[in-house]
């Protein structure tokens, strides 16, 4: 079995297991989707989902966020860590895409990525579930369970991507680190890898190793 055959088994396994890939993060404009991956910096999906309706309610636009007070904006994401480092890059964010964007996402990864606090892994998150184009979000899920797996050879986030960008079906790439996110979670833990109950351990390089010796 070749690596792209094996990836595309994998994209199968995990397609059947989780059916619905959905980003963990709750949004309903594009920009908020922006800032919510910006909190989720050291902080879980589910402390940012607590949060964002709190700031989103406090400021309802995009023009009233570009317009907050850094220090107001600080104390509403104190929850999700890095309070005033988060502020500074969401005041600023949002006043460049007014300025330099009338308003709108850019849905190219080069203007992506000239906004504050914008990395290729939110990048590529908005690319993928805003416009839908061809994406490899490279978070601590994907870039583990992919090498548990036997697909990625790296923990350098760059190169993972590069790695999966080469194997994967573009159009399935998105929604299967979506999945990698919610199987992270539920069985391929990073203390504890379920492996006698996981969907890929007779594919994952890993996971075979493991159930063998259980044996």
């Amino acid at each position: 079995m070749t690596k792209k055959e094996k990836a595309a088994a994998l994209v199968a396994a995990l397609e059947q297991e989780y059916p619905d890939a959905i980003c963990s993060l709750d949004y309903e404009q594009p920009y908020q989707l922006l800032i919510s991956v910006r909190l989720a910096a050291q902080c879980t999906d589910a402390r940012v989902n607590q949060v964002t309706p709190i700031l989103f309610k406090a400021y309802p636009t995009l023009e009233s966020l570009a317009e907050a007070n850094v220090a107001d904006v600080a104390e509403i994401v104190r929850p999700c860590g890095l309070g005033n480092t988060k502020a500074q890059d969401i005041v600023a964010m949002c006043q460049m895409l007014l300025t330099q964007y009338g308003g709108v996402v850019p849905d190219t990864m080069e203007e992506l990525l000239k906004l504050p606090g914008v990395g290729r892994k939110t990048a590529n998150l908005i690319l993928g579930d805003v416009y839908g184009k061809p994406a490899v979000v490279c978070d601590t899920h994907c870039i583990r369970i992919t090498n548990l797996m036997g697909l990625t050879t790296s923990k350098n986030p760059l190169q993972v991507e590069k790695q999966l960008r080469a194997i994967l079906d573009p159009e399935k790439s998105n929604d299967f680190c979506h999945r990698l996110v919610l199987h992270g979670r539920a069985v391929c833990k990073a203390r504890n890898p379920q492996c006698h109950i996981c969907c890929c351990n007779q594919l994952c390089s890993y996971g075979k190793k493991a159930v063998s010796a259980s044996k």
